[in-house]
């Protein structure tokens, strides 16, 4: 295991490619070394617990120490090797498990007994009872989630499960669906967390024309690149404050762009509206690109210069960067592209359908959820 570190120390790092595990693919946004341009991209995976607890944020209900407890386990999953989804996996755990405060007490108070009726012995962010060590590390937010990732790690096809599985697979909790409704509120605060202590600006904003004129900067410079019909004249007109009906494009597919150019050197997109450019292609006019107006879809034809086939590795590296932030609803092509060559999708909430293996769409109409990003 890697010694633990501290923003200031930190290398430049960028979000990772994904991890076969046998024939399913571990979607990690963990760390790794940057190359090229994209490396100024966002974080380290790393959050600064002294930042947080100076930023005065609130996220949902959680403040404060329940914060920097929830940085101090981002950090652990971090420093055990695991991805981002870890780390919602884990922050998800403990609001789960102590509503993320460092409790010195456990369910033993109310009585509750193990299976063979000794009392509970759980303490700390995890409840965790004293087979997992020693009572000050239980109690020590970072060192208690290294505790929890280690176990976590050595869990084949982890991140094939869903987050729940996965949590209640280390835990053992007597209620296997008991983490569910903490998924979303865990990712926020990872999210919320990676943008304001981080080491760099993670920020997505949810503001139409600035998404827009980031992506119009790597349009000009070559790094954002369109077929034609030209679609990326729709994001232009966006920019610039132009409202032309029926070519707009969703908020949430502006932020999917903005989060590939910042993490890849070349960005190659085929289609956004197609309602505004008069295509009906694949689905057609039930295509998510035309309907309703069109704009709440993406194709993505190429990363890095690499033509994409929705099983390729800079595909499901995207859809790995892409996964802790989906909104239940949306969904990825190219299911059947992916099932031909043994891939199986360990998706959080979003759902993946066939496609044609000549590009990576994404799309959110059945959705009416915001990105899970800050």
């Amino acid at each position: 295991m890697r010694t633990r570190r501290t923003v200031a120390t930190m290398g430049a790092v960028l979000l990772t490619a994904v991890a076969l595990t046998a024939s399913v693919v571990a979607l990690s946004a963990g760390t790794g070394t940057a190359t090229g341009t994209a490396s100024s991209g966002c974080g380290t995976g790393v959050v600064d617990p002294v930042i947080v607890a100076e930023s005065g944020l609130q996220i949902d209900p959680f403040e404060n120490e329940q914060l920097v407890n929830a940085a101090e386990v981002m950090n652990a999953a971090t420093d055990t090797g695991l991805p981002q989804r870890a780390q919602v996996i884990g922050v998800m755990t403990a609001i789960g498990e102590s509503s993320l405060r460092n409790l010195t007490y456990g369910d033993d108070i109310l009585g509750v007994t193990n299976p063979d009726g000794t009392p509970t012995s759980s303490i700390g962010l995890f409840q965790q009872q004293e087979w997992w060590g020693s009572r000050s590390e239980r109690l020590d937010p970072y060192r208690s989630a290294l505790l929890f990732f280690e176990r976590l790690g050595a869990l084949r096809g982890w991140e094939a499960l869903t987050p729940t599985a996965a949590a209640h697979a280390v835990q053992r909790n007597a209620d296997p669906d008991h983490y569910t409704r903490f998924f979303e509120p865990a990712a926020r605060i990872v999210q919320t967390l990676t943008a304001a202590a981080g080491g760099a600006d993670c920020s997505v904003t949810v503001d139409d024309q600035l998404l827009a004129q980031e992506l119009v900067v790597h349009a000009d410079d070559g790094s954002l690149r369109g077929l034609v019909p030209d679609h990326l004249r729709q994001i232009r007109w966006i920019a610039h404050g132009r409202t032309v009906p029926g070519c707009g494009i969703d908020t949430r597919i502006l932020q999917i762009m903005v989060i590939a150019v910042r993490y890849f050197d070349e960005v190659g997109v085929s289609s956004i509206n197609r309602a505004c450019t008069a295509e009906l292609l694949g689905a057609g006019a039930e295509s998510w690109h035309y309907r309703d107006g069109g704009g709440r879809a993406v194709d993505f034809y190429s990363l890095d210069g690499v033509a994409l086939t929705g099983a390729d590795a800079r595909s499901l590296r995207l859809i790995g960067l892409l996964d802790p932030s989906m909104p239940e609803g949306s969904r990825v092509g190219q299911a059947q592209c992916r099932s031909a060559v043994g891939i199986t999708l360990g998706l959080s909430l979003w759902t993946d359908i066939d496609d044609e293996c000549t590009h990576l769409h994404i799309d959110v109409g059945e959705s009416d959820e915001p990105l899970l990003v800050h």
